[in-house]
């Protein structure tokens, strides 16, 4: 499906722009950084509003990736901006999207 191309080439853009913010970013720093924090969150509201976007079959032959929670997590970052977890943004930038690259890069793959 091209648009679901599409979508997923946002999220990996997303994903590159998040490494790209979070190179040699040390915990202590991320937490005293508003530009930082704002830019992470701004590009997991993207993936988040791209994985929304994508299509009910493409999400069903691939269950093993957390659309649900990816999609949640825009959610809250945009609906409880003012009580964000930035722990959880940390280890969603550090933690979650290095594994979720691998993934969308095999989709985009398959896909094609």
């Amino acid at each position: 499906m091209k648009e679901d191309l599409i979508f997923l080439q946002h999220i990996t853009e997303s994903i590159n722009t998040i490494e790209s913010h979070m190179l040699s970013v040390t915990k202590e720093t991320f937490f005293e950084s508003a530009l930082i924090q704002d830019a992470v969150i701004r590009r997991i509201e993207i993936v988040g509003e791209a994985t929304k976007n994508l299509s009910t079959e493409l999400r069903g032959k691939y269950p093993y990736i957390p659309w649900r929670s990816m999609a949640g997590m825009r959610d809250v970052l945009i609906h409880e901006y003012f009580g964000v977890d930035l722990k959880l943004v940390w280890d969603t930038a550090t933690k979650k999207i290095p594994k979720l690259k691998k993934q969308i890069e095999e989709i985009i793959k398959a896909e094609q």
